[in-house]
């Protein structure tokens, strides 16, 4: 697939920064009110339309779906992927029984096995969105349990181990249409994902809309959809697992702008809107990225 690419000369930072300025205009939304349905099916038809070789499926891996050459080189990683000893752990973390006696499995549906495709997941009764990290670390909170560290480590491994018992599972996320408020949460997110932020001037949107799957110096820009697919990731350049709100931060931080904390309101209703968005996806995590 011809890829083309945006070059720079003082740097990624530069290189985003020139990308920015290409990008003034921004990527408009539509005049019409679309709701969730609408919005993934203008979406799926965008990709469609701008690669029509690759199949739906394809897009759970991302720049590996789109440039060959980085696709040899993660399916020689994945031989032996480097996230399995964090796997390994993260098994033996959730079935370890907290001190009462009771473990993960007492506070999750179907304990907590083949579940982790139906997150974020909208909590009525508190009125907000539930990531699976959140949850995690309430549970732990209920049974008198310090919380673990968000992003990485310990929670991370817990994560990946939830995530990979729903492997092959597709994509579930729900935006009850009977509850304003979860239509608000989305809302929220969608506009998070197109609104330019930071010193640069860009939205999700720029990267990962409107120029997927071009190049910024040696960096191939992946595709909203399937963004939400594969995690917890073992990031070659975090060199461990990590979750999909440490990735928002370091994206945050890349187009100079401040990082929200984890599990905010603004990274929970963002990463609602992103999960929704590749709903009928399998979900394949943990995986590796560069």
């Amino acid at each position: 697939m011809r890829q083309t690419t945006i070059k720079g000369s003082g740097g990624f930072a530069t290189t985003l920064a020139v990308l920015g300025a290409v990008l003034a205009a921004g990527l408009a939304h539509t005049s019409a009110y679309a709701g969730p349905v609408q919005d993934r099916i203008a979406l799926v038809g965008r990709y469609e339309a701008r690669f029509p070789n690759l199949k739906l499926d394809d897009y759970v891996n991302g720049v590996y779906a789109l440039n060959p050459q980085m696709r040899a080189e993660w399916e020689q990683i994945m031989v032996f992927p480097p996230y399995l000893p964090g796997l390994q752990e993260g098994k033996k973390l959730f079935h370890t029984k907290f001190k009462n006696g009771k473990s993960y499995a007492d506070c999750f549906p179907n304990g907590g096995i083949g579940i982790a495709n139906t997150y974020p997941r909208w909590d009525a009764k508190r009125g907000e969105v539930m990531t699976l990290a959140l949850a995690v670390n309430l549970c732990r909170k209920a049974n008198s349990e310090k919380t673990l560290r968000y992003g990485k480590g310990k929670l991370a491994e817990i994560l990946a181990y939830m995530a990979d018992t729903a492997k092959g599972k597709k994509i579930h996320v729900v935006v009850p249409e009977n509850d304003p408020r979860a239509l608000e949460a989305y809302e929220h997110g969608k506009e998070f994902y197109y609104a330019r932020r930071g010193q640069l001037n860009f939205s999700c949107a720029s990267c990962h809309v409107q120029y997927a799957g071009k190049r910024i110096r040696n960096n191939t820009l992946s595709p909203l959809l399937g963004q939400a697919t594969h995690w917890p990731t073992y990031r070659l350049k975090w060199g461990a697992l990590g979750t999909l709100q440490r990735r928002f931060r370091g994206c945050n931080k890349q187009v100079r702008a401040k990082p929200f904390p984890f599990q905010s309101r603004e990274y929970r209703d963002l990463q609602y809107f992103l999960t929704y968005m590749s709903n009928g996806l399998p979900e394949i995590g943990p995986t590796v990225r560069q």
